[in-house]
């Protein structure tokens, strides 16, 4: 990481969160989403799946409805109100045409200003390997957000092309650029993982322990933009 980011600009009024499961908002980003609705931003969650295979001790049938009403119970602590679920089976997310046009019509149903994502490269950094659904909703949603600018593509969709999204937010990313002051709102974005009760309880290590995992990375954010705590992102134009 480098030793200077810059302050994610905040002159838009509305946002679009796309992630492929329920808690990957919750992993840094949630906090800066905090920060936006307390100024009276919009922002809606679109998640790709339920996260129906995500516990591996009950039967995916129960956990999606779980998991559904653990995001929306996540959603409103950080003030989102509207919470859709795609329906794309957990774990075997196809990056490809067809998940592109799904997340072209939600960018299109919803109209953002700004899309927010999490991590689509192949590593957090260092020896890891990204799951596969982040790697598929990342790259396609890159993808989705200019085809749902161009009239020309997936003109069967109901709503007209939106061409207004000025840039996506990567949060999580092992190559960040810009960073939100998180400083007020950590409490929040660590009280909106903790909503995600069922799931939290089959981790183990430091991903189990929601409040230190994620002051540690915001406290280490935090000065690269002259803040005591900070969610970083990777921008990208579109």
């Amino acid at each position: 990481m480098t030793d200077r980011l810059e302050e994610l600009p905040e002159d838009w009024s509305r946002a679009l969160a796309v992630v492929a499961h329920p808690d990957d908002m919750e992993y840094g980003a949630a906090s800066a989403v905090a920060r936006w609705t307390s100024q009276g931003k919009d922002v809606g969650y679109v998640l790709v799946t339920d996260g129906e295979a995500g516990i591996a001790t009950m039967p995916p049938h129960e956990v999606g409805p779980l998991r559904r009403a653990e995001q929306t119970a996540s959603c409103a602590v950080v003030g989102v109100t509207t919470v859709e679920f795609l329906g794309h089976r957990d774990g075997l997310v196809v990056e490809g045409v067809e998940l592109r046009r799904d997340l072209a019509a939600a960018i299109r149903r919803h109209r953002p200003d700004v899309v927010i994502g999490i991590n689509h490269h192949e590593s957090w950094g260092g020896p890891s390997w990204n799951h596969a659904d982040h790697r598929a909703v990342g790259r396609s949603l890159l993808d989705a957000t200019r085809d749902a600018a161009n009239p020309w593509l997936f003109r069967d969709l109901p709503d007209e092309a939106w061409g207004g999204c000025r840039f996506v937010a990567l949060s999580g990313s092992p190559q960040p650029t810009h960073a939100v002051d998180v400083t007020e709102h950590l409490d929040a974005g660590i009280a909106s993982l903790r909503c995600h009760e069922a799931y939290l309880a089959n981790l183990g290590g430091d991903m189990a322990d929601v409040g230190g995992f994620l002051r540690t990375n915001a406290a280490a954010a935090g000065p690269l933009i002259g803040v005591e705590l900070a969610a970083t992102f990777e921008v990208v134009a579109v």
